[in-house]
C-alpha cells in the first residue's frame, strides 16, 4: 500500500484549553496520506510514504514517527524549507474542535517533483492511496498527483481518492477547483465522500432524503467515473464535541450497504477518525471482505480512533476483531 501526502506536526493546547490561554503545546506526527498508512500498519500491512519533509531537525522529528508506525520512508525526500504544522483547540461539550493552519510554503508544497521516480515508488502497490488535501496545496503539488497518477496507471496500481475537500487550501491559487479535482477521481476505482461531494463536483443537485439520496449520488457518480467501483462515506451527527453518532456506508454498482448509526460519547480526540475510516475500509477491501464488511470494518476503527490522543489510529487486528465481535470487556 502506497500513499501520497504532506506530514505535518500538529500543536495542541493541553487540558483542552484555547490557544489564547496556552503555555504550552504536545506536538504530535499526522498528515491525511500518513494518518491512513499508519492505520494499516497496525493491521500488519506493508505499506510506503512518497511524500517531502524539511532537512532541518522538525523534519527528523516527524521522520522518527513515521518509523515508529512502520512506515516505510525509502521515498521520501528531504529538501529545503519549512514544516507544515497546525494548531488545535480540543473542543469541550458545546465547544467545537478549531484549527489553525500553518503550512503555506512548507518544503512538500514548494518541491520541484519533475525529477521524482514517481513509478518505482508505486511500484508492487496494491492500491495508491491521495487525498484532496494534497493537491490543493498549490500547483506543483497538483501537477505532482497527476505525474504520480501516470504512473501509477503505467505499473497497474489502482487509485484510492479521499475528497476531503478543504477551500481555504484552494483558494489560495485556484477559486474553482471542480474541474482539477474530476480530473484526479476519473482515475480513482475508489473514492471516499459523500453525496454533498458528488454535488459539488459535478455541480448538480440531488433529490430525495437519507437513504435514496446517497444511492442517487452514487449512481451519479458511477455514471459520470466509468473507472468507479467503490464510494465509501459516514454520516455523523454531532451531539456535542465530545459526544457523536456515527454511520457508515459502502455503495458499488450493483448493492450498497450501510450501517446503523453507533453513539460514540466520551470521545477524547475526533482528528483523524475520518482517516482511520479509510484504513479500516481499504484494510477490508485488501482482505476480499463484503461491501457489509467493508462499511462495518471502517466504522469499527474510526469509532476507536475517537478514543486515542493523536491523528493516527495504532490498533491492531486483535483490538479490530474484539470491537466488531461486541467485545467491550478488558482484553487480556
Amino acid at each position: 500500500m502506497a500513499a501520497f501526502g504532506e506530514v505535518i506536526l500538529r500543536l495542541a493546547s493541553p487540558d483542552r484549553r484555547t490557544i489564547v490561554q496556552a503555555q504550552s503545546f504536545g506536538v504530535e506526527v499526522g498528515g491525511a496520506e500518513a494518518n491512513v498508512l499508519a492505520g494499516l500498519s497496525a493491521l500488519d500491512h506493508d505499506v510506503v510514504l512518497i511524500s517531502a519533509l524539511p532537512s532541518n531537525s522538525l523534519g527528523d522529528l516527524a521522520a522518527a514517527g513515521l518509523r515508529a508506525r512502520n512506515i516505510d520512508l525509502s521515498h521520501v525526500a528531504r529538501a529545503e524549507g519549512r514544516m507544515g504544522l497546525y494548531f488545535l483547540e480540543p473542543g469541550q461539550g458545546w465547544r467545537p474542535s478549531r484549527i489553525t493552519y500553518d503550512r503555506a510554503g512548507s518544503a512538500f508544497a514548494e518541491l520541484d517533483w519533475h525529477n521524482f521516480d514517481f513509478k518505482s515508488a508505486v511500484q508492487g502497490a496494491d492500491i495508491l492511496h491521495i487525498s484532496g488535501i494534497t493537491p490543493a496545496l498549490g500547483r506543483k503539488s497538483f501537477d505532482a498527483v497527476g505525474a504520480l497518477l501516470d504512473a501509477a496507471d503505467a505499473v497497474g496500481v489502482p487509485i484510492s481518492f479521499d475528497c476531503n475537500y478543504r477551500q481555504k487550501l484552494w483558494s489560495t491559487w485556484n477559486e474553482n477547483p471542480r474541474a482539477l479535482l474530476e480530473q484526479i477521481i476519473s482515475k480513482a476505482e475508489i473514492l471516499f465522500g459523500n453525496h454533498r461531494d458528488i454535488a459539488m463536483l459535478l455541480e448538480i443537485e440531488i433529490a430525495g432524503e437519507g437513504v435514496e439520496r446517497r444511492r442517487a449520488a452514487a449512481e451519479v457518480a458511477f455514471d459520470h467515473f466509468p473507472r468507479l467501483q467503490i464510494l465509501a462515506s459516514t454520516g455523523r451527527e454531532v451531539v456535542a464535541a465530545d459526544h457523536n453518532h456515527l454511520a457508515a456506508r459502502i455503495d458499488t454498482r450493483t448493492r450498497c450497504a450501510q450501517t446503523e448509526p453507533i453513539d460514540i460519547a466520551g470521545i477524547v480526540d475526533r482528528i483523524g477518525t475520518g482517516d482511520a475510516f479509510a484504513a479500516g475500509v481499504l484494510h477490508s477491501h485488501l482482505e476480499g471482505d463484503s461491501s457489509e464488511t467493508m462499511a462495518s470494518t471502517g466504522l469499527a476503527l474510526a469509532a476507536l480512533k475517537h478514543s486515542l490522543p493523536g491523528d493516527m489510529s495504532t490498533f491492531d487486528r486483535q483490538q479490530l476483531d474484539h470491537f466488531c465481535s461486541g467485545g467491550r470487556d478488558i482484553l487480556r
